[in-house]
């Protein structure tokens, strides 16, 4: 089952449900503190423990979690930064029997330090002691336990709020995950993050997902029994001049090994040598206009246009002649650059089965100044999407995937060996080869995201982007195997 990612106000939603239904929030805490509890004895030898504890429910689990670490006999000292200032955190504090004492700044080597000062529902920046501390962790950098989130981090957005916050190397939260937990700099202030089910219900209506094969895979296009080239995918390729015909072959590639049945590339009149010279299982096929481009087209599930293109009005006039054929359209690199200066002419071209996979210098090319307004990525992506209607990839180590009917996917496998030039036009072609067999595009574009980052993965140091499409057969055969 998919994994909803929930706002701070969709997880406080979830939490009132469960009291609705009949489960105390005391039960929720006590089920969350010994969660953190079990998660901290997994993974270090016993040790003292220090555990922060602020005034509301977070730091009510931060007691429960000293007390049942106290009771494995782990020495624990619990520094309350505030008195507890809700119901829960009263009861959770009345049970603790341990040593209670003010916040210290002082840190000492061998210590496990729990930080349940502040959850994910932050909203001003740290101040007074437990500032001081943070300036005192940043300084030390001190083995640290975070709950829900660290302190200083905004749940919503991953951002710091102000210029403190905590760093974690490991963060216990609850129920599904939020955004501070797969967006990059919430990531990297979390350090490994542990999901525990504390008996919430799954939440309705939610739009946002993590991006795994529960997403999509029960949708992957397998051939069925009878299938041949012409029922698995007509996917067409533009290539560019005789010196950039490199990146379309990228991405044609990538399609092959997705499975599209017939891939072709539509190449210049110049470049048909230097193409014909580099493809085997590819077919070649030469335009010379945009006319000639768009009746090539006319038989295609799916065209890709943009990798190594060209910048410019040509390839702008290739793209609307392509709008015209009714194959969906992953449009990449070049062809969205081409439109920099008019974007609305190339949202007049799409429709929702049309894929944009922009990095983000892309993106501000034909979304300008959006990302910047907006809190975090998945809001910037999802408005794109519903400007376009189309949907869009913005890459990244946290490469989002948005629909214009406001679905999104953030990808948690992201890998930075695939920071290498022509990784972005494999990606375009697993999409394209996908959404050639049938596949929903915004499923398409998720699946091509996740197996495009776990072949990166696969292979680490010394990859390049002509390694990508060989790594993705035994992706597929262990995703076949579990169908």
């Amino acid at each position: 089952m998919a994994r909803e990612i929930l706002s701070v106000a969709e997880m406080a939603a979830a939490d009132r449900a469960a009291v609705a239904r009949g489960t105390p929030t005391t039960v929720l805490m006590e089920r969350a503190g010994e969660a953190v509890a079990d998660a901290l004895r997994a993974r270090y030898a016993r040790c003292p423990v220090v555990v922060w504890c602020g005034p509301g429910d977070n730091g009510g689990d931060g007691y429960v979690a000293a007390r049942h670490l106290r009771r494995r006999g782990w020495p624990v000292v619990v520094e309350a930064a505030y008195p507890p200032a809700s119901d829960a955190a009263r009861w959770a504090a009345g049970r603790w029997k341990g040593e209670t004492r003010a916040l210290s700044t002082e840190l000492a080597p061998g210590t496990l330090y729990i930080d349940a000062l502040f959850g994910a529902g932050l909203s001003r920046p740290l101040e007074g002691r437990v500032a001081d501390l943070a300036r005192a962790a940043r300084g030390r950098a001190p083995t640290l336990i975070a709950i829900d989130t660290p302190s200083g981090i905004h749940g919503d957005s991953g951002k710091a709020l102000g210029d403190l916050s905590f760093q974690a190397a490991l963060t216990v939260t609850f129920h599904r995950r939020k955004p501070a937990h797969v967006l990059t700099e919430g990531r990297r202030a979390c350090g490994e993050i542990l999901v525990a089910d504390i008996g919430l219900e799954p939440s309705q209506g939610v739009g946002l997902f993590e991006n795994d094969p529960a997403l999509w895979a029960a949708r992957f296009p397998w051939p069925a029994l009878d299938a041949h080239k012409h029922t698995r995918g007509r996917l067409k390729v533009v290539s560019g001049e005789a010196w950039s015909t490199g990146a379309a072959r990228l991405s044609a590639r990538g399609a092959l090994r997705m499975g599209a049945g017939a891939v072709t590339l539509l190449s210049p009149p110049g470049a048909l040598a230097v193409n014909a010279a580099h493809l085997e299982a590819v077919m070649l096929a030469p335009f010379d206009s945009d006319a000639d481009l768009a009746a090539l087209a006319e038989d295609a599930d799916a065209v890709i246009i943009g990798p190594a293109a060209g910048v410019g009005e040509a390839t702008a006039r290739n793209l609307q002649a392509l709008a015209h054929t009714g194959a969906a359209l992953v449009v990449d690199a070049d062809a969205l650059t081409s439109f920099r200066h008019d974007p609305e002419t190339l949202f007049a071209c799409l429709d929702r089965d049309d894929v944009l996979t922009p990095h983000p210098g892309e993106f501000e090319r034909i979304f300008p100044g959006l990302l910047a307004r907006s809190p975090e990525r998945i809001a910037a992506t999802r408005e794109a999407a519903r400007q376009a209607g189309a949907v869009v990839l913005l890459k990244g180590p946290d490469t989002v995937v948005a629909a214009p009917d406001g679905r999104a996917a953030v990808s948690l496998n992201g890998a930075p060996w695939l920071a290498t030039a022509g990784s972005g036009d494999v990606l375009a072609g697993f999409i394209g080869g996908l959404i050639a067999q049938g596949m929903d595009s915004f499923e398409a574009a998720c699946a091509g995201a996740w197996i495009h980052a776990e072949a990166g993965a696969r292979h680490g140091p010394g990859l390049i982007a002509e390694d990508l499409p060989g790594l993705a057969p035994p992706i597929l055969a262990e995703l076949y195997a579990r169908r």
